[in-house]
Parts: structure tokens; sequence; C-alpha cells
């Protein structure tokens, strides 16, 4: 009999070493070729088992063997709970968001007392139930680590006892003028405390200076911001006015704006939007008729649409230089004067003059009454730039005492801030509430921090009969107190301000049943505050406005290259540069993020021989900035475009240093500021990539968005989309009658969701609201230009081309006109019947469920990548990090303080795994258990996913599509065969979410 042959891998084995032997049944090397710090500890390089399983893929049950080394974390109960804590259940709190900027009534929900979750109040008549990225985005500045932890003299810590003997001590003595300098406040309560304590001064003044100006609309007016109602306006034409994203009210004006832009076949009818302007905006995009024109022309364009109505209304003609864009001026004022009554001009111009006359324009259309509501003019711009900068010479000439700052940092956000931190040198006493130590706080000699708006109580009168509340929605995080209460200790009262409110309220809204309603409701109409903004300067006659106008018109001309120093829609001012949420969020034109940039015109770019993502060097004043070129479609040809609100060097860990300070390029003019110059622009000979969600710019033949006319809308609604039909045997079929899948049969709920094009107009609150609720993490400007942004919805801006397939191809499409048309599509998972993803996964975790939601179960993912492959929407996300627990994604949300904004309802997902859109499938279940409890059906509009909740403009509705009262079954029925489509319908998808058809309203 043949011996057995031995065979052996090494000498160890032959020898049955002792190292052979410890080996021998160990699988796995210690040291893998992967490591991952947990808890942010990086001193251990041994990846744990899970990560190795994560990486290479293993089966199911090898993933869930590993899922059993997670850590335990032990729950402990309440000793004593609160009264209204129950553990698992909400608690609602109705509150008012106004820092400075944008008013927005809020419902706040709160977890085991933390707020994590921000929704519009629907009982406001002046929001309606919508709300603005920033005030979604407000959350993440409460949980900041960067908000300082109490009271500091002299740059190092103190107790409020002692500062306030000391201020109060200080104040006592001062030689000179008490000023105290805020942004813009519409609380009651809060300007009566402000009185209050400048009543013990010999000389106090209040000084309001808002960073981004309004000072020459309020100069114009009577001191007052007209009451715009756009939802009474069947023309508008706005000169520069992006009223639908960071222009004065753009909650209130964007639900005003798009009642009338809604269209069904029983109300063909639509307002029609002329926008001149330099810079591609938001508003602009939403326009019927785009007119792009230098900063410059502004005055010709007003002026000559100035004489245009006033010939037709008997009103005195000006005298008005040319303009190049005099055909477009004629029609819209032909269009203006057709619907007089019902017509509407606006301008953002900081110009007098320019203000004057767009005033005088409305009074002739008979807009005051009508689409100016005269009753209830608008207090959220308040700021004198004349008052500013009178201060600003006084500190310098060593006239001023002691000064105060509340909300204001004129050291980082006024054009003369160099002025402003020399005159602060000069002043003897020197104060701020700032919430941390800002570019002005770091030069003054006390800082007592405010309180965040949702540890405090205030009040708000936007306008004139409407008021609302803010409540504390979360005991102080910190040792911090309210500026009002600040103030009231410093003029030896022993009241505090929420006893101020309650009293004041109590006698507006009739006694303590009127209070707790009020409280309840967060809003009260019919009553009218205490103060009334006066006229800061005497208005400008016409006369004197057509001579500024033709001055400023001669002195610009020729080829000269301008700025438009504009805001954008989530960053604002600068007030909010360190919020992570919002630096993240794509601009809605140029889709970039992390940073400011030179918006420039190509045709502008190919003669100076810039290039994307060149930095040059922008000078005006005397002094430069270097900022990375975008070139931006739709700009003014010679003009170039930077927004406001970057550059800070005090403002936290994720603001810091980020984008450039334009402010010291805004001209001073007289005593206002104009956010444009001449400038001139070299390259530096470098390049800095712009991080861009979306580098495509149109469609390219593919059926993805969908518009058409209102002028074929009103001939046959059902001529205005296109179906894609298939070719067969028995001639052309719709896509879904030909299939080899098995059609789900839903028993129960079918959840759908319906896009309005014609509503969204593109200001991605919905992202915002999706990032919060589903605890998306923040990635950072690197990882965005990688292409691994997470955000599960996004708002795809598509151009239009003056090319076809047949001019040249697909390479010659993606070139945007020069003025193109724009259209938005919010686009995120679409659920489909037919899920591509779900046949490819190879452990099941992408999955159908019986009510038509594509689930992701992550403890099954292994992060093959073969769904975010077979998608062709392009909306799923892979997690390539442990972004929760990453010191390099540490954006306010790696530390025990900025996780309590976290949704204990939500899944915070790990390494290695996909995440996507799930229809808020938390506040289904929720929804349905509420409702089982009552042993019913969910009602319609219960169940609202966080993006359809957050719109201002219900661009987004969803519902169950069984139940044939929602609102979605409603829709569908309604629209079926005239704006309803699925997009790339022709992949047989069978999504669950519907779009309806853009309809212009071109002239």
């Amino acid at each position: 009999m043949q011996e057995t042959i031995k065979y052996w891998r090494g000498v160890e084995e032959l020898n049955n070493t002792p190292e052979f032997q410890k080996n021998a049944h160990n699988e796995f090397p210690e040291f893998l070729p992967v490591s991952e710090a947990n808890g942010g500890d990086t001193s251990s390089q041994v990846a744990p088992r899970r990560d190795f399983l994560k990486l290479l893929g293993f089966g199911v049950a090898a993933a869930t063997l590993a899922s059993c080394e997670a850590p335990v974390r032990k729950a402990i109960p309440y000793l004593n709970k609160p009264e209204e804590v129950e553990p698992g259940i909400p608690n609602w709190y109705a509150s008012t968001y106004f820092m400075g900027d944008i008013y927005n009534p809020i419902l706040v929900k709160t977890r085991e007392g933390r707020p994590i979750k921000v929704e519009g109040n629907t009982l406001s008549p002046i929001t309606g139930g919508g709300t603005h990225s920033r005030s979604q985005a407000s959350l993440l500045t409460l949980y900041d680590n960067n908000r300082l932890k109490g009271p500091t003299a002299k740059g190092k810590p103190t107790t409020w006892q002692a500062i306030d003997q000391e201020i109060r001590t200080r104040l006592t003595g001062v030689q000179g003028r008490v000023v105290l300098v805020s942004n813009t406040i519409i609380s009651p309560s809060t300007k009566a405390v402000i009185r209050d304590f400048g009543a013990q001064f010999p000389a106090f003044e209040h000084v309001t200076y808002d960073a981004n100006s309004a000072s020459a609309l309020l100069r114009a007016n009577g001191g007052l911001v007209p009451g715009y109602d756009f939802s009474k306006a069947r023309v508008i034409v706005s000169i520069g006015a992006d009223f639908l994203g960071s222009w004065i009210s753009p909650v209130e004006y964007s639900r005003q704006y798009i009642t009338n832009r809604k269209v069904t076949a029983d109300k063909p009818t639509m307002s029609r939007h002329y926008q001149f302007e330099t810079f591609m905006s938001m508003t602009g995009a939403n326009a019927d008729v785009r007119v792009p024109v230098k900063p410059s022309e502004y005055g010709a364009v007003v002026a000559a649409l100035y004489n245009r109505i006033a010939g037709s209304t008997g009103g005195a003609a000006i005298q008005a230089p040319t303009t190049r864009v005099a055909k477009q001026i004629d029609a819209a004022a032909k269009e203006l004067l057709a619907s007089r009554g019902a017509a509407l001009v606006v301008s953002d111009s900081n110009d007098p003059a320019v203000q004057t006359l767009v005033t005088a324009i409305n009074g002739a259309l008979g807009a005051n009454g009508t689409t100016i509501n005269t009753a209830s003019p608008s207090y959220v711009r308040q700021g004198d730039d004349a008052r500013m900068l009178r201060l600003i010479n006084d500190m310098n000439a060593g006239a001023v005492g002691a000064v105060i700052f509340y909300g204001a940092n004129p050291a980082y956000d006024h054009p003369l801030s160099a002025q402003v931190v020399n005159g602060l040198k000069k002043v003897g006493v020197k104060i701020s509430f700032a919430d941390r130590v800002d570019e002005t706080a770091a030069l003054v000699d006390y800082v007592c921090p405010d309180n965040h708006f949702l540890e405090s109580w205030n009040d708000y009168e936007p306008k004139r009969g409407f008021l609302s509340l803010a409540q504390p929605t979360i005991s102080n995080i910190f040792n911090t107190r309210q500026a009002q209460d600040s103030l009231l200790k410093w003029t030896g009262s022993t009241a505090d301000f929420y006893t101020i409110i309650q009293r004041t309220w109590s006698g507006i809204v009739g006694g303590a049943a009127g209070w707790d309603k009020v409280a309840h409701d967060g809003v009260a109409t019919g009553t009218t505050g205490a103060n009334e903004p006066t006229a800061p300067v005497a208005p400008m006659t016409l006369a004197a406005a057509a001579v500024s106008i033709n001055k400023g018109g001669r002195a610009a001309g020729g080829n000269t290259l301008e700025l438009e120093i504009y805001e954008k829609v989530a960053i604002g001012a600068g007030q909010h540069t360190n919020n992570p949420w919002l630096q993240e969020m794509s601009d809605p034109t140029t889709k970039a993020t992390w940073d400011n940039y030179v918006a420039i015109s190509t045709a502008t770019a190919k003669r100076l021989e810039i290039e994307q993502n060149d930095v040059v060097r922008v000078t005006a004043n005397g002094k430069s900035i270097e900022l990375p070129a975008l070139i931006q479609p739709g700009q003014a040809v010679d003009t170039i475009a930077i927004a406001i609100g970057y550059g800070r060097t005090h403002a936290g860990q994720a603001g810091n240093n980020v984008g450039a300070n334009v402010y010291p390029l805004v001209s001073v003019a007289g005593d206002s500021l104009q956010f444009a110059n001449t400038v001139s622009i070299t390259k530096v000979g470098a390049d800095k990539p712009i991080a861009q969600t979306q580098t495509h710019h149109t469609v390219m033949g593919r059926i993805v968005v969908q518009e058409n006319t209102l002028a074929n809308y009103q001939k046959d609604p059902k001529s205005v989309t296109e179906y894609i039909k298939i070719a067969t045997p028995d001639g052309p079929q719709k896509p879904q009658a030909i299939s080899l899948w098995q059609d789900y049969e839903y028993k129960n709920h079918h959840w759908g969701m319906v896009i309005d094009l014609n509503s969204c107009i593109g200001c991605g609150t919905c992202t915002i609201s999706c990032q919060v609720e589903n605890n998306v993490p923040v990635v950072g400007k690197q990882e965005v230009l990688n292409r691994r942004e997470m955000h599960w919805l996004r708002i795809d801006r598509y151009y239009s081309s003056d090319s076809t397939r047949e001019d040249g191809g697909f390479e010659k499409m993606e070139n945007p006109s020069e003025n193109p048309s724009v259209i938005f599509q919010p686009m995120l998972c679409q659920h489909c019947n037919h899920a591509p993803c779900e046949t490819v996964c190879p452990v099941a975790a992408t999955m159908h469920s019986t009510e038509g939601i594509n689930q992701m179960v992550y403890n099954r993912c292994v992060g093959t990548r073969y769904c975010a492959n077979n998608c062709p929407y392009k909306v799923r996300r892979f997690n390539w990090f442990n972004y929760a627990n990453n010191e390099k994604f540490d954006y306010q949300m790696n530390n025990d303080l900025g996780k309590m904004v976290l949704n204990p309802d939500v899944t915070v997902r790990s390494r290695g795994v996909m995440e996507k859109c799930s229809f808020c499938v938390q506040r289904i279940q929720y929804g349905k258990l509420e409702a089982k409890k009552e042993s019913r059906r969910p009602v319609d509009g219960e169940i609202v996913t966080a993006c359809a909740q957050a719109c201002p403009t219900n661009a987004i509705i969803f519902g169950d599509m069984l139940d044939p009262n929602s609102q979605v079954s409603q829709i569908l029925n309604r629209e079926k065969g005239e704006r309803a489509f699925h997009v790339l319908e022709e992949l047989n998808t069978q999504p669950n979410v519907t779009y309806l058809t853009k309809i212009r309203n071109q002239a």
C-alpha cells in the first residue's frame, strides 16, 4: 500500500513551532489593511473585525456576527421625570426665528428636552407654514461649541456679578455719548428696554444698521419698507431684487409669488415676471423675462420705466440716460400699464434716487392699497446708513464715551471697518452681546454673551398689526444671559425680560387667557406694538433723483468692469458663516458650496482669458481680494459678482478663513452704501477649485425635466407634456405596458409624491430640512470636490442651450446660452416600483416594502455599491468614512454637545453602507401608530415628509395614493395626460415620484 504523501506550507508547519501553533486557528491577521479611530482616538491602529468584514463584503451571516461587537449603551431612567417630558414622545413649542435677517414663525420639536427640528408655523398669516434654509439650519448654532461659555472681561472669564458691577460703575462715570449699535430690532419689548436703559444717560443714541442695507428703500418710503403683496400682482418688474431668495422677507414673498404661478386646466393664468439684474439670482432664474444689465444701468432702467409710465398716467417726465434695453423696458411698461392696480415694481438698489423713482412708479400704477398694503408696512429693515457713518466719524473724533454692540459686527461687515477699529480705540467703554468673540467682540472690554434665540423669550412685530412670540425650548446650555436682561440689570431694575413681555402682551391680547393662547399659537394678528420707525431722512425729489441718476450713468459708462455685491441665499450677510449645514448647501444657481467666488460671464472671461477656478485679484477702493473665478451663464457682460458673508476670521471652526471678505469693496456715496463698484481684475497665476455639486449644465436630450409655454397650455393642456412610447410588434406602447417584472399589489397604503416644477423656486430649504430630519452628515469641501456629498435630496439646476444634437452633438449642447432660461428640479430616490437597485443587491439590503417604499436595511448592507451603479437617478450615497466619529469631519457634530441635534428616530449610519431618501419612513410609522391608537386610518396631511413640510411654496406634495381623498391622488387624477410625468419614463422603473411640467409665461 502506497504511503500517504505529506505536504507542508513552510518550515514553521514542518517543525510545528510555537508561533505556528498560536496562529494556526486564527483566520484573520491582527493588523488589517484598514484602520479607523473609534471615538476620535487615533492611538490604536488595529482595525476592528467589523471593518474588515465591511471592507471585503462578507455575507449576511458574517456581517450579523460582526454587529454583535457593537458597544453597549445603558439607558438611565429619570429619578424625577419632568411632568411635560415623556421619553420617546416629542414636545412642540411655538417660537420665532429672526436674527436680523429673515422673519420666520416656527414650531420647534424637542425630544427629552432638546430641540431637534424646526417646522413652519401654519397659523402665521405672513408665512403660512413656510420656512427658509437659515431657520431650518438655526438648530446647529444652538449646539455650537464655539459659543462663549460665559462672560469675559479684558479677554478673561469672569462672573456675571463681577461684570455687572464693573460695567455699572464705568457707565456711571462715562464721558461723552453712550451709543447702542444693533442690527434691525423688530421686538417692541426690546425697544422699550433699550429706551429705558438710555433714559439714565444725559446723551444716548440707538444706532441701527444692517450689513446688507435697505436704507435707500426706507428713505424713499417714509422710513418703512412697503407692505408688498406679490399675490395680487399680475405683472411684476424687479430691478435687481432677489425677493425669493434673500431680499427683505423671502419666505413671505415666495408664498405670495407662487399663488399666481400655479396653473391648472381650470385656472390657466399666471402672473408675468420681468427681472432686470446683473448676477443670475434665484429670483431671476424664475423670471419669465430676464434682462442682464450692469449695476450702473439700474438707474437708467428705472428712469426709462418711470418716463413710460408717467407719459401714460399724466406724470411729469424726467431727463433719463439712454439705455440699450429700451425694447424690454417698453414691453414691461406696456404690461404694467395694462395691469394698473395689479402691478408691482421692486428694486434692491441702495441708491436713494433709484428707490425714489420706484416709489413714484408704484404710485402711478395704483399699487398703493392693492399690491402694496399701506396698512401693514414691514419693519424687518430699519438700518440707517447715514447715522452709522456719522457714528464712525464721532468715534474717531473721540465724541463717544461708551458703545454697546447688540447683533452688530461692524469690524467685519462694514465697508469702513478699518475706521471702526481705529475709532474703538478712542472709546472709553466698549461692550458686546455677541455669542462668541467675533471680529468686533475681540476689540471690546466686556463680552456679555447673549442667549441663543431658542433659549430666550422675545416678541416680534414684523409688520404693522402682526405680532409673534419666541419662547425658550431648552434651558441655557452655557452660562449666557439674554441681552435684554443685561440691560435691565445695568439700569438697576429688578424685573426680568420675561415679566416685561408677559405684562406687555397681557395688555395687548387680553389678560392671562390671551397670553396663554398666544404662547400656544405663537402668533397674534390685529394688534400693534409700541414702536414705529420714523423716516431717517427726508425723501428726494424727482428732479434731484433724475440729476443723480444721470450723473451716475455718465460716471460708469464704457467698457468699465463693474462689480455687483450680493447676498447668498444660505450664508446671508455673515452671521451664519459658522453653520456647516449652510456652508455645504448648494447655491441655487451656481451649485457651489464652501466658498464665495468671482462670478463672470462667458464673454468677459474669454476677453480676459480667465478660465474656471483661476484665482483672480479684484481691486477697488485701493483694496484687493483674491478669489477663484466661476463662469456664470446669465451674468451681464463686463461685470463680475461676489457674495458677502465670507472671509470671517472670528466666526468659529467651520467659518474661519472660508472665502474672502468683500465688504471693503462696497463703495460709500454720500451718506449711503452702494453694493456696486468699478473694479480692476487680474489673474494671479494660481487656481483654486470650487466645490460644486453639479458641474453639468443642461439636460442634453433626455427627458429629465419638461417645460412648455402658457400659450400652448391654454390652447391644449394635453399637448404640453411629452410621453415616451416604445415600439412593439403591436405598435407603440407605453413603457409600463411592456415588462418582465411582476407588479406589486398594494393593499393598505401606497405612498407617493408629486413635485410641481411651476412651484419649485430652487431655494434649497427642502435639502436642509431633509438633512436635519435624517441626520445627514456634513463632509466638507474636499469631499464635495471628490463628488462624495451626502445629501439625500438635491436640487438640480438646468440651463437652456442654443444648440441641439444636430448642431454638433452633446458637447455643444452642454454649453448654456449667454442668457439662458433656468429650471429647477428636486431629485431624490424615486422609490421605483420596478427598482433597478433591488435586483442587483447581493445581500437584499435594498428592498421594496408593501407600501411602495424602497427601503435600506443598513445591517445587511456590505457596501458593494452595485445599487448606486444601477440607479439611473444617481440618488444613492455611500459612507466612505465614519463621519460621526472622525476628527477629519469635525463639523460641530463630533462632540457630545453637537450630537444633541441628532434625531433619535433615525439611525446614524456607519462607514461602508449605502443610504438615501426613505420618504421619512419614521414619520410614516409614527403617523400610522397614532392613527392606530384611535382605530382609524391616517388622515391626509397627518403624515408629511420633512422636505414637503419645509417648502415655502408647497411645491412638494406627499401622501397615500390609495386614499382617493388625498391631495396626491387628486392631483394625479387631474394632471394625468396633461402635466404629470415621470423622469426617464422609458426605462420603465415606474417611480412613485411624479413631476408636473413647468409652464412659462413668456412675453
